[in-house]
């Protein structure tokens, strides 16, 4: 099952015939050696979610500019290669090095005056990593709880109706996203959020199958929902 579900964790690969096909490293590369079925789909989903993530940093900056213009004067994408690429190691001074999903609140808290977006992506992206044992590359040897990424997609689904009911005292959304009006209808937004929380939902069932661990379900009403440990 695990096999079959490498490609369905993938999304962003090298095109055949007009089409997105997986793309793995050589399993007998040095790299490869130590690692299962398990552990490259796990290397997938983590890869993948990641890519989504700065796509989503992009488009939430280019959404609000005024959000990026509080950070830098550089582009959306400058931007976004500094936070995942840049060796901050996911502490930043510009939100006291806040991580998870207290940086998640923070970016909706309405005192806050500074770069919504950037807690946002931190707190999902930190929020990833921990529930992933703290790791984003995976062995064997490696154990990593499902409950905990079933968590984690909940998560993201709190995180994301705040995103999209979140508003000031003058009733205007703290941060734009999805655009539906009689002109236009963009929903990429809640695509590629849902991309996120299905790999993480899909990875999360193989691991419990594999390892014989249950998986609690947890249903709350997102309006009053409460971020779930992980």
């Amino acid at each position: 099952m695990s096999c079959a579900l490498l490609a369905a964790c993938a999304t962003s690969t090298p095109a055949v015939n007009g089409k997105q096909v997986p793309h793995e490293q050589d399993h007998n590369s040095p790299s490869q050696l130590g690692k299962m079925d398990l552990d490259r789909m796990g290397d997938i989903e983590m890869r993948e979610n990641t890519k989504s993530l700065k796509l989503l940093m992009i488009k939430l900056y280019k959404r609000n500019p005024h959000e990026l213009a509080k950070s830098t004067s550089g582009t959306a994408e400058e931007m976004a290669d500094w936070v995942f690429d840049g060796g901050q190691n996911w502490k930043f001074k510009a939100i006291n090095g806040m991580q998870g999903t207290d940086a998640i609140y923070l970016a909706f808290k309405p005192e806050y005056t500074g770069d919504r977006v950037l807690p946002f992506i931190v707190g999902l992206q930190t929020m990833f990593i921990k529930a992933h044992g703290g790791k984003t590359e995976f062995y064997f040897t490696d154990s990593i709880d499902p409950q905990m990424l079933y968590n984690a997609a909940r998560n993201v689904e709190i995180a994301v109706w705040k995103l999209s009911n979140t508003r000031d005292q003058n009733g205007q959304l703290l941060l734009l996203t999805n655009e539906q009006n009689e002109n236009e209808r963009n929903l990429s937004f809640e695509r590629e959020f849902g991309k996120i929380i299905g790999r993480l939902d899909v990875y999360a069932s193989v691991l419990a199958e594999k390892t014989q661990r249950f998986i609690v379900s947890v249903t709350q009403s997102l309006a009053t929902a409460l971020f779930l440990p992980f």
